[in-house]
């Protein structure tokens, strides 16, 4: 019997959180058979240089009320404070100085397959880690591109965004069930997305 921890990295702004975050997570965890899950809000991705994403206190605060009594999740925030811009080999040498001899696997969306040689060391994320791909609704699967490995996830399909998510708040308009109650309930007594 394999006795090697299973960890999946789950990087992004989570601005806000949302139901499809979630049931990626689950997917995750069922899939690549997970024993932990750690979400890790960036600070500022090097691909969204133009968008400054909400506060971290307050994207964390919604992280943890959407994921209150998942014991297999975790909320990492070391991209949060660190200066500058979020690159994930930063993170994948932590988590494999943390966790020596897991295996690990990073969550990536798949609108961002193609663009994965161009990561900062792009070799060395490769070898630290297997790359789970997040399919986006009615998007064909890309493959991974040399030397990455690992496998897309069948998931559940959920269309909704972020960004989306913002659009809908500053225009008053409803967002549940885009995201657990708890979160929406949060958004707007703290009067966020505004």
């Amino acid at each position: 019997m394999n006795m090697t921890q299973r960890i999946g990295i789950f990087g992004g702004s989570f601005d806000p959180v949302h139901i499809g975050h979630l049931l990626v997570a689950q997917a995750a965890r069922e899939e690549l058979g997970l024993d932990r899950l750690f979400f890790v809000p960036a600070r500022q991705s090097p691909f969204k240089p133009e968008r400054s994403p909400t506060n971290g206190t307050e994207r964390v605060r919604l992280l943890r009320l959407a994921l209150a009594g998942w014991t297999w999740c975790e909320i990492d925030e070391q991209e949060l404070r660190r200066d500058g811009l979020s690159f994930t080999i930063e993170t994948l040498r932590d988590y494999a100085s943390r966790f020596p001899g897991a295996a690990l696997f990073y969550l990536v969306g798949s609108d961002q397959v193609a663009f994965l040689h161009k990561w900062r060391e792009a070799g060395e994320l490769a070898r630290l880690a297997e790359f789970a791909v997040i399919p986006r609704p009615g998007q064909a699967e890309i493959p991974l591109p040399s030397p990455f490995t690992g496998q897309a996830l069948r998931g559940f399909p959920f269309g909704v965004s972020s960004s989306e998510i913002r659009s809908r708040v500053k225009a008053g308009l409803p967002i549940e069930p885009l995201v657990p109650p708890t979160v929406a309930e949060a958004i707007r007594n703290y009067g966020l997305y505004l």
